[in-house]
């Protein structure tokens, strides 16, 4: 019998690494690529198997100014180079696919990724 993994326990403004490679059509994420977890702490139980996140590209095609969040280098976020979290593309994505990091984004990007996802949807903050 296979041992029980302990659940990944997220928190909010953590850096993890998502595989979204295999299953994805046109124009969606095919490959490893970094991400924000942007779900509030305790919104969900430890096991549950899933976490909303939004994907870091290196892409400046992508980022939307009005919904993107410049990420620059720092120790803290652990990034080689700068990146925008686009927070338009906000996914919610099985555990199971990600590698959790000790890298996170400052309170004051997760802040702003929140608001715009809450534009990106119709939801004025």
């Amino acid at each position: 019998m296979a041992a029980e993994r302990a659940p990944l326990v997220l928190h909010a403004g953590q850096i993890v690494v998502a595989d979204w490679r295999g299953d994805a059509v046109p124009k969606e994420p095919n490959k490893l690529r970094p991400a924000v977890v942007v779900e509030e702490d305790g919104l969900f139980a430890p096991g549950y198997p899933s976490t909303i996140l939004v994907p870091l590209t290196e892409d400046a095609a992508l980022a939307i100014p009005d919904l993107s969040v410049a990420i620059v280098p720092t120790t803290e976020n652990g990034c080689a180079k700068p990146c925008w979290a686009v927070s338009h593309l906000v996914a919610t994505t099985s555990k199971a696919r990600l590698r959790a990091t000790q890298s996170r984004i400052a309170r004051e990007q997760l802040a702003l990724i929140r608001r715009q996802i809450a534009l990106a949807i119709g939801i004025a903050m």
